[in-house]
Order: structure tokens, then C-alpha cells, then sequence
């Protein structure tokens, strides 16, 4: 497979623009001939980011990168940071704000979302800086 390296911006609270990251993620990755399970897993991890990104952050950036040993994802952006991690990766467990939920975000289901679908998941916070979530996906 071919390596390739993307990086998007993503503003914070820009919910008209939510999703055309991933949305060109996916279609990069149906042409290099990823599978349609592999590009599944990745395109439901990758708008769950996305949309927190715009939700949860003051922006941010998401990169892909494609290599032999899979498709990567990292997430990083400038915010308040997540207080307890543990408790954030609680199925249900939303801080999204009273507009994300009346456009029917906010479900506190985006990083369970993410590990469940990712091989490898890590994240790390800094209250006051931001979070930094890198995921892969195996190719094979």
C-alpha cells in the first residue's frame, strides 16, 4: 500500500463543516483499496473524533497517515482538556453543551466508539492545553 499523509483543520463549533474530515478520510481510504470492514471501523472512529473536536475543543487538527502497518489517526486540539478520563470513556457520559444536543450530539458515546473500533487507542489530556487521541487500524 502506498503511504499517505493528510492533515485537517477542524474549528470549533463549526457544526455545517462537522464530518467533510472524515468524509474525505473515507473516500481517500476506499481508493487505496482499504476494506470495506477495515474502512467501516475507521470511518465510524474517525467522525466520532471529528465531531468531538467540534464539540468538546477550541479546535484541532486530524491527521491521517497510511503506512504498511495500517491506518493512523491522531487527534489533536487545543481545549479544556478532559478532568477524568476513566470516567469520559463511560458509555453515556457527555459534557456536550445544550446546542450539540439539540442537533443530536452529545450521546457520550464518541471515545467508547473510538476504542471499540480502533486496534490500538491512546489518549492523553491536559487540563487548560488539550487532548491528544492517536488510534490505529491494521490493514490485514
Amino acid at each position: 500500500m502506498s503511504a499517505v499523509y493528510r492533515e485537517y483543520k477542524v474549528e470549533a463549533d463549526d457544526f455545517t463543516r462537522a464530518g467533510e474530515a472524515s468524509a474525505d478520510i473515507k473516500r481517500t481510504l476506499k481508493q487505496l483499496g482499504v476494506s470495506s470492514t477495515v474502512l467501516r471501523r475507521v470511518a465510524v472512529a474517525c467522525y466520532e473524533v471529528e465531531i468531538n473536536l467540534v464539540i468538546h475543543s477550541d479546535g484541532g487538527t486530524l491527521t491521517l497517515k497510511v503506512d504498511d502497518e495500517g491506518v493512523h489517526l491522531k487527534s489533536q486540539d487545543v481545549g479544556p482538556g478532559i478532568a477524568d478520563i476513566d470516567q469520559a470513556m463511560r458509555e453515556g457520559y457527555s459534557t456536550a453543551d445544550e446546542e450539540a444536543r439539540s442537533l443530536g450530539f452529545g450521546a457520550g458515546m464518541g471515545l467508547p466508539n473510538m476504542k471499540r473500533n480502533a486496534d490500538r487507542f491512546a489518549i492523553k489530556s491536559r487540563l487548560g492545553e488539550g487532548t491528544t487521541i492517536d488510534m490505529m487500524f491494521a490493514l490485514a
